[in-house]
């Protein structure tokens, strides 16, 4: 499916409300002004609150599972507003709250 292309600005988190900020955003392309991100980059979490039975299990980083299947970047898949992450260490996911509007990708 189409979509704009993620940036290091987007607005992501993890499914309890922590913030995810890309680890090493992509300098070569930018958007908006800012870099784009690939799929092999982790996003780091923080401020997760999840608990399981008052333990906490806070979300810490999340790895990208899909991605554009037609636009690379340095040789890597470029991430969509519709690509999904799992998080580590409890397996949930992140959600892509916005991103730029102008620069859409397959």
């Amino acid at each position: 499916m189409p979509g704009f292309l993620l940036h290091a600005g987007a607005s992501v988190q993890c499914v309890h409300g922590g913030q995810a900020q890309p680890s090493a955003p992509n300098p070569r392309v930018l958007v908006a002004g800012q870099p784009i991100v690939t799929q092999p980059t982790p996003h780091l979490v923080a401020g997760c609150p999840f608990n399981v039975a008052g333990a906490p299990v806070p979300c810490v980083t999340a790895q990208w599972v899909s991605a554009s299947t037609r636009i690379l970047s340095n040789g890597m898949p470029v991430l969509l507003l519709d690509s999904q992450a799992i998080c580590a260490p409890n397996g949930t996911p992140l959600l892509i709250l916005s991103t730029q509007t102008k620069v859409l990708g397959t």
